[in-house]
C-alpha cells in the first residue's frame, strides 16, 4: 500500500475506532494482537513500558517532586530511595523532610548547613542511636581507681572530672583515658569545683579553700561556717564565691581574699546546694543579665539578687508544699530562665520570670527517682537502680541503663551528670563523653559513657 493510501487508511480507522465502546475497542485490539508477529509485539511492548510505566518522579519539577515527598513518613523514604539513583538522588536532597524527621526524633537543626545531602546522614545516624537508646545499647561503662576512702565530692567540666575524698585529697582525672592529671592534698571535701587554675573545696571541717593546681598550693582559707560546707559555687567576674552550710546559712565571700562579705540566712535545713547563675529573663525584680544565687534545703529553695551589691536580701522562697510534709531531692537546675527541682511528687518546673509551676512531671514510681539534668528535649533522672532518659515533649522514658549499687548519699554530692548540651538536642556530634558519674563503695568511681556510634 502507497505512503499516502496507508495514512488515509490510518486516519479512517482511527475515526472509527475512537467511536468504538471502551469494549469494542478492546476487543479491537485483541483480535490485532493475536494477529502480530513478534516483531509487532516487540514493538507494542517497548512503548507500553513508556507509557505505563513513567517515573513521575523524573518528570516533575524538583519543587513538586518535594512537595510531594513530604507527605511520606522517613521510613518509606528510605525504602524509596532504592527504587533507582534518580530517586535517590532527589529523596536524599530534600532537606526540609529530613531536617523535619530529625526534630521529632529530638535533633537539633543548623539552618545554616546547607549541603543538600547532609540532613538524610544526620537522619540515619539519629535512627540509629535512638534504637541504640530503646535498646539499652547506647552507653557503656568504666572505673576510675586510685583514692584509699570514700569519696563524697564530684564535680564535671570540658572533659574532666574532679573527685574529692576523705583521704584528704581531691583528684582529676581525663574521663577519656582514665588518667589522674592532678592530685594533690586537702582536707575532707564535701563539694568541689574547679577551672583551669583552681580548685575550690567546701569541707566537712567547716570551711572552703581555694588550691592552685599546678602546684597543690592552699591560694586562700574562708572561715566562718560553723557546720559542714555542702556546696559552693564562683564567679571569677564578679571576684565572688558562695557557700551552703549545715549550719542553714550562706555566705558570700571575696574570691581574692577570702573575706567573708556577707552572711544570708533564713534557711531552716542544711543548706545543701548553690547556685551562682546569669538571668535569661526580664521580671519587675531583674533583667537578663543580672546575677542570681539560688539556694535550696531539704525543703524550700530561696532566690537572692547578687552581683555588685553584696547585700541583699530573699527575693522569693519556692516550695512544693506549704506543710513541709514534701522534701525535695537534693538537685537543683537553673538555666537563667527555668528552675527545676524533683521531689516525691514528681519534678517542678518553675519560671524565673513569674516564679509560678509551669508544669509537674510524673513519671511512673517517681516517688525514688533523683533529677541529674534537665534540658529542652531531655531530661536526666536515676533511681537506686537506674539511669533514665525523659523525653520532655511527652514527658515519657524513653531509654534506661543499670546502675550498680553505688554509694548513697542524702546531700547529693557523690554524683552527678557528665555532658549536658544534649539535653537540648542531640546533633550527632554531643552524644559522645560522660553521662554519668557516681562513686562506690569500694572508693572507686563508676562512669557511664556514651557508645560511639555503630
Amino acid at each position: 500500500m502507497e505512503k499516502k493510501d496507508f495514512e488515509a487508511w490510518l486516519d479512517n480507522i482511527s475515526i472509527t475506532f475512537l467511536s468504538l465502546t471502551d469494549l469494542q475497542k478492546n476487543e479491537t485490539l485483541d483480535h490485532l494482537i493475536s494477529l502480530s508477529g513478534a516483531v509487532q509485539l516487540r514493538h507494542l511492548s517497548n512503548n507500553l513500558e513508556i507509557l505505563l510505566k513513567r517515573d513521575f518522579l523524573k518528570l516533575l519539577p524538583l519543587e513538586l517532586s518535594f512537595y510531594l515527598l513530604k507527605w511520606l513518613d522517613p521510613q518509606t523514604l528510605l525504602t524509596c530511595c532504592l527504587v533507582s539513583k534518580q530517586w535517590n538522588k532527589v529523596i536524599s536532597a530534600c532537606t526540609e523532610v529530613w531536617q523535619t524527621a530529625c526534630k521529632n526524633l529530638g535533633w537539633q537543626i543548623d539552618d545554616s548547613v546547607q549541603d543538600p545531602l547532609h540532613w538524610k546522614k544526620v537522619y540515619l545516624k539519629a535512627i540509629l542511636r535512638m534504637k541504640q537508646l530503646k535498646d539499652h545499647e547506647a552507653f557503656e561503662t568504666s572505673s576510675l581507681i586510685g583514692h584509699s576512702a570514700r569519696v563524697y565530692a564530684l564535680y564535671y567540666k570540658d572533659g574532666l572530672l574532679c573527685t574529692g575524698s576523705d583521704d584528704l585529697s581531691a583528684k582529676l582525672w581525663d574521663v577519656s583515658t582514665g588518667q589522674c592529671i592532678y592530685g594533690i592534698q586537702t582536707h575532707t571535701c564535701a563539694a568541689v569545683k574547679f577551672d583551669e587554675q583552681k580548685l575550690v573545696t567546701g569541707s566537712f571541717d567547716n570551711t572552703v579553700a581555694c588550691w592552685e593546681w599546678s602546684s597543690g598550693a592552699k591560694m586562700q582559707h574562708f572561715r566562718g561556717h560553723t557546720g559542714a560546707v555542702f556546696s559552693v559555687d564562683y564567679n571569677d567576674e564578679l571576684d565572688i564565691l558562695v557557700s551552703g552550710s549545715a549550719d542553714f546559712t550562706l555566705k558570700v565571700w571575696a574570691l581574692s581574699t577570702g573575706t567573708c562579705l556577707n552572711t544570708l540566712t533564713g534557711h531552716t535545713e542544711w543548706v545543701t546546694k548553690v547556685v551562682l547563675q546569669k538571668c535569661k529573663v526580664k521580671s519587675l525584680m531583674h533583667s537578663p543579665g543580672d546575677y542570681i544565687l539560688l539556694s535550696a534545703d531539704k525543703y524550700e529553695i530561696k532566690i537572692w539578687p547578687i552581683g555588685r551589691e553584696i547585700n541583699c536580701k530573699c527575693l522569693k522562697t519556692l516550695s512544693v508544699s506549704e506543710d513541709r510534709s514534701i522534701s525535695l531531692q537534693p538537685r537543683l537546675h537553673f538555666d537563667g530562665k527555668y528552675i527545676v527541682c524533683s521531689s516525691a511528687l514528681g519534678l517542678y518546673q518553675w519560671d524565673f520570670a513569674s516564679y509560678d509551676i509551669l508544669r509537674v512531671i510524673k513519671p511512673p514510681d517517681f516517688s525514688n527517682v533523683s533529677l541529674l539534668g534537665f534540658g529542652e528535649i531531655f531530661a536526666l533522672l536515676f533511681d537506686n537502680r537506674y539511669l533514665y532518659i525523659m523525653d520532655l515533649r511527652t514527658e515519657k522514658l524513653i531509654s534506661r541503663w543499670p546502675l550498680p549499687e553505688y554509694r548513697k548519699s542524702k546531700r547529693g554530692s557523690s554524683f552527678l551528670a557528665g555532658e549536658m548540651s544534649w539535653l537540648n538536642g542531640l546533633n550527632g556530634q554531643n552524644d559522645t563523653g560522660l553521662v554519668f558519674a557516681t562513686s562506690m563503695p569500694d572508693h572507686s568511681i563508676h562512669l557511664v559513657l556514651w557508645k560511639e556510634h555503630g
